[in-house]
């Protein structure tokens, strides 16, 4: 599965998703900034990211996929943290 087509899908399904999107053409690592994670736990937004990439994980076309989702301020104060980058 090709980088581009992953960042397609997720900015897609999650409302205002910014999507940053790395990998080797099998392991992916995904940076997801949204306000709809909003008072989500951590296990509910990997779920929400998941979710549209599901049918590509079952068929095996995407084999592994790393997520870290934050909202807007998380992902700031994550960012002068240096978490994530």
């Amino acid at each position: 599965m090709e980088i581009d087509a992953i960042k397609a899908k997720i900015e897609d399904a999650i409302d205002g998703a910014e999507a940053t999107v790395t990998g080797d053409g099998s392991h992916f690592d995904a940076i997801v900034v949204s306000e709809a994670f909003a008072g989500m736990s951590p296990v509910a937004k990997q779920k929400m990211v998941y979710a549209p990439l599901n049918e590509h994980i079952t068929s095996g076309e995407l084999h592994a996929l790393t997520i870290k989702a934050y909202t807007p301020a998380e992902w700031e104060k994550a960012k002068k943290l240096q978490i994530g980058s």
